[in-house]
């Protein structure tokens, strides 16, 4: 019997992004605080797999995955500008985990 892991693993991740695509209301600012990561890392680390593989994808190919249309569109639509208690929540996030 064929191990199921990659089909389990693909099927969570499709429901990972079903429920990001649902909940457009929080903004990546807030996933990164909470998550330390957002969408557009995802997106990231999907183009960076793709590229391991040697498939080449740029990268709003590769949000426009994530995203489940094209990254401008969801930008314009759902995107807020930051507060200033987000941006320093985020500082206080990425100094507590050593982030860049």
């Amino acid at each position: 019997m064929p191990d199921p892991t990659i089909e389990l693993e693909a099927a969570t991740f499709r429901r990972l992004l079903a429920h990001l695509s649902a909940r457009s209301d929080v903004q990546n600012i807030e996933l990164m605080i909470h998550a330390g990561f957002c969408r557009n890392c995802l997106a990231d680390w999907y183009r960076e797999a793709a590229a391991a593989r040697g498939l080449q994808l740029d990268r709003e190919a590769a949000r426009e995955r994530i995203y489940g249309e094209p990254h401008a569109t969801w930008k314009a639509r759902h995107q807020r500008p930051a507060t200033p208690a987000q941006r320093a929540a985020l500082e206080a996030a990425q100094g507590r985990r050593g982030d860049p």
